[in-house]
C-alpha cells in the first residue's frame, strides 16, 4: 500500500483512501437517519458506506471502514495475517501518547447542547430511541487510571444519553467509586482507536497506549473535564453521569436478536467539539462491523493466555458464534495434555467464551469445513469434551440461565487435535496430480 501518512491513517484519510481505490460506496441521494441509513447499511453489509447528504443536511455519515480483516489490515498497512500479532505487540508494549496542544477535533465548540442536531441513527423502529453505536468512551478511574471502552448510548433527552455500561467492567467499577463521572464520547476514530478500546487489557496497561503503538495517536486535554481524548477523531461529547438510571433498549444485539431493557446510567453532556463540517461515525448493530470489533479484539488475549501454556499458532472468534461465544485455536501439540491445558487457558482469555475448539497446524481454522473435519475424524466425545458446569457466562447467550440476574452457562471444550501416540501421517488429505484441462475441454 502507499499514498498514505507513514505514522497513522485517522478516519477521513482513510475514507479517502478507500475512495480513491474504489472500495468506498458512496449515496449521494439526501436519506433519513430515521431506519433508512440503517436499511441501506445492512444491503451493503461488509462494505464501507459514505453517505454525502442526510435528514436535508449537508453532513457525511460513514459506516462500515472495520467490516472485515482486510479493510483493518489497510488501515494499519499490515498483511491480514499480522492483524493478531500486531494487536499482541500493541497490547505487550504500549506507547504513551504525546498531548498536544491544539488539534482538529476542538475546532469547533458547541456550548449550547442538542444532540437532536446530529444523525444519531434510529436502526430499527423497536429501538428504544436513537443510538450512539461507535462512540469510544474515555474515563478516569481514580485507582486505576484512564479507561477507554465502546459503550452504546441512547439519546434520552435535548442533553442526556443513557450508557449499557457492563457491570463489573471499568467504566462500572470507577462509577461505584464516583457517581458524578466524567466522561468523553469520542465519535469518528481511527481504526487503531476502536480496535484498542474494543480490547480488554490488565489494569496497569493503557488502551490509549494500545492505540498509540498501533499507530501515532496524539491526545488533547478536554475543554470542561479532565480528560484527554484522541486529537483527530471528529466529535468530542463532553460530559458527566448524573447519578439517575433510566431504561435502556430494546437494542438489536450482537446475536441480531433484541437485547433486554435495563435501568441504566444517564450522562449529561454539557460541552462538544467537533472538527469542521465533521463526519459521523456510525456502526450497523448486529453484523458484520459490529462483530468484528467485538470478537477481533478477543484473538490476542486468548492468544496470549494458550501460548503460556503451548505453542499457540493462531486464534478465530467465529462469526458462527456471533463472533463471541466460539473460538477456534490452532496449537502446536507436543505433549500428551496441550490440548486440555489450551482449553483451560481460553476461558480465561476470554471470560465470556462459550464452547472452543481446539486443532491442529493442518486444520483452516477460518474454514468452518475444515474445523468440522477435525471434529469427525479426531474427537472421541467420551474423551475429547470437557464440560464446565455452572460457569460465569454472557448475556448474549440467549440460552444462559438469568434467574440469579447474572447469566449462568454451561462451558464446554473440544479437544479436536490428534490423539497421542496414534501416526499423524494417516490423517494427512491426499489430493490428485494436476492435469491442463485445455488438453480435454
Amino acid at each position: 500500500m502507499k499514498e498514505r501518512r507513514e505514522n497513522n491513517m485517522e478516519l477521513r484519510e482513510f475514507i479517502d483512501y478507500l475512495d480513491k481505490r474504489g472500495q468506498l460506496k458512496k449515496i449521494k441521494k439526501n436519506v433519513s437517519s430515521d431506519c433508512e441509513i440503517a436499511n441501506i447499511l445492512y444491503k451493503l453489509d461488509g462494505k464501507p458506506v459514505l453517505f454525502e447528504k442526510v435528514d436535508n443536511q449537508d453532513i457525511n455519515v460513514v459506516s462500515g471502514l472495520c467490516s472485515s480483516p482486510k479493510l483493518i489490515a489497510e488501515s494499519l498497512n499490515i498483511a491480514e495475517d499480522k492483524i493478531v500479532q500486531k494487536m499482541i505487540d500493541a497490547i505487550d508494549k504500549p506507547k504513551e501518547p504525546k498531548i498536544i496542544e491544539k488539534a482538529l477535533c476542538q475546532e469547533v465548540e458547541i456550548s449550547d447542547v442538542d444532540l437532536f442536531k446530529f444523525p444519531f441513527l434510529f436502526h430499527k423502529k423497536e429501538d428504544g430511541g436513537r443510538y450512539l453505536t461507535c462512540g469510544v468512551c474515555i474515563i478516569k478511574d481514580k485507582d486505576n487510571g484512564v479507561n477507554m471502552c465502546i459503550h452504546r448510548l441512547m439519546v434520552v433527552g435535548k442533553n442526556k444519553l443513557v450508557g449499557r455500561i457492563i457491570e463489573e467492567r471499568g467504566t462500572d467499577l470507577a462509577l461505584k467509586k464516583n457517581k458524578n463521572l466524567e466522561i468523553a464520547v469520542c465519535i469518528g476514530n481511527s481504526v487503531s482507536v476502536l480496535l484498542a478500546a474494543a480490547t480488554s487489557i490488565a489494569k496497569d496497561k493503557s488502551e490509549l497506549g494500545m492505540a498509540n503503538a498501533l499507530e501515532y495517536t496524539p491526545l488533547v486535554k478536554c475543554k470542561t473535564i479532565d480528560l484527554e481524548v484522541p486529537a483527530d477523531c471528529e466529535i468530542v461529547l463532553e460530559g458527566e453521569f448524573t447519578g439517575e438510571y433510566v431504561d435502556e433498549g430494546p437494542f438489536l444485539d450482537l446475536t441480531e436478536t433484541y437485547d433486554i431493557v435495563r435501568r441504566q446510567p444517564v450522562i449529561k453532556i454539557k460541552h462538544i467539539t467537533t472538527r469542521k463540517n465533521p463526519v459521523y461515525q456510525a456502526l450497523l448493530p448486529g453484523k458484520s462491523e459490529h462483530k468484528l470489533l467485538m470478537g477481533m479484539p478477543r484473538e490476542p488475549t486468548i492468544f496470549k493466555e494458550v501460548n503460556k501454556v503451548c505453542k499457540c499458532l493462531d486464534v478465530c472468534i467465529t462469526p458462527g458464534g456471533c463472533s463471541w461465544l466460539h473460538a477456534v485455536v490452532k496449537i502446536e501439540k507436543k505433549n500428551k495434555d496441550d490440548a486440555v491445558k489450551a482449553i483451560d487457558a481460553c476461558f480465561i482469555g476470554h471470560k465470556s467464551l462459550k464452547h472452543c475448539i481446539i486443532v491442529d497446524e493442518d486444520i483452516n481454522i477460518r474454514n468452518p469445513a475444515s474445523v468440522e473435519s477435525a471434529i469427525a475424524t479426531r474427537f472421541q466425545a467420551d474423551k475429547d469434551l470437557y464440560i464446565f458446569k455452572n460457569q460465569k457466562g454472557s448475556s448474549l447467550d440467549l440460552s444462559s440461565d438469568l434467574s440469579s440476574g447474572k447469566a449462568r452457562t454451561t462451558k464446554a471444550g473440544i479437544d479436536a487435535t490428534i490423539p497421542a501416540g496414534v501416526d499423524k501421517s494417516k490423517f494427512k488429505k491426499e489430493g490428485y496430480p494436476d492435469v491442463d484441462l485445455k488438453k480435454y475441454l
